[in-house]
């Protein structure tokens, strides 16, 4: 029996100014949609840079408190190689996240500061296709994110962020969420494929301590872009699960 191709990707909507990426750790970005990224800012739109954490677990030589430095200073350069110029950290801890009024608060907040009108987000389903599990803190923050939306376009949810001058912003069209296998949209990355590698790559104490095939940033991000491509018609491309927000 033939098994069947996977149906050809959709092209993602590109018509807006502002988009807001909230995800778990520094690097969650980079495998994958940094390349799309330094399409967008090519382009004259805003891309601000969350992150839920600091990545402060992710490399066992090296002690949390020492950890965390390294890794926001990698992720802040790895951001400006892509065009975006604000990252923020919201300070909660790595690998322990905690889906919760607290994580859905502060995302609340940054969504509300930034007024973006596409958020980002990493997968937040179960697996990332077929049996391969999904990693506890990245369904966290993508489940908190998709919550947190909801939660910015409401004055009675969270009052407490109004009363600090964080108005209601209820202007997010769509939620995407990069590596889901959900994924029916995709966005032609090939111009910007040396960019998108070069950001990965500027997270050298986590890829030296990461090994493995996660680790050859050009293999791994030629390997996943080739196969998106193919079902865009393009040599490289990115995807993303795409949840409408507005009507």
């Amino acid at each position: 029996m033939t098994e069947q191709a996977p149906a050809p990707f959709e092209p993602l909507d590109e018509d807006w100014e502002r988009a807001l990426a909230v995800v778990a750790h520094p690097d969650d970005m980079e495998y994958g949609a940094a390349a799309a990224v330094a399409r967008w800012t090519s382009q004259g739109k805003t891309v601000v840079y969350a992150m839920v954490t600091s990545g402060e677990a992710g490399i066992d030589s090296m002690e949390p408190e020492r950890c965390r430095p390294v890794r926001e200073a990698e992720q802040i350069t790895s951001a400006a190689l892509v065009g975006v110029d604000t990252v923020e950290f919201l300070g909660h801890p790595d690998g322990v996240l905690d889906y919760g009024l607290a994580l859905r608060r502060d995302i609340s907040r940054v969504i509300r500061r930034h007024r973006p009108e596409i958020v980002i987000t990493c997968n937040f389903r179960d697996t990332y296709g077929g049996t391969f599990p999904n990693q506890a803190d990245h369904i966290a923050a993508g489940r908190a994110t998709l919550d947190a939306i909801r939660d910015a376009g409401n004055r009675w949810v969270f009052p407490d962020l109004t009363a600090q001058g964080h108005e209601p912003w209820d202007g997010v069209r769509q939620l995407w969420a990069l590596g889901s296998p959900q994924a029916r949209h995709a966005v032609d990355t090939t111009e910007f494929f040396a960019a998108g590698v070069a950001s990965l790559k500027a997270h050298q104490a986590y890829l030296a301590g990461l090994g493995g095939s996660m680790a050859d940033a050009e293999g791994f991000l030629e390997s996943m872009g080739r196969a998106t491509g193919s079902r865009l018609g393009v040599p490289f491309a990115a995807s993303f699960e795409v949840l409408p927000l507005r009507f």
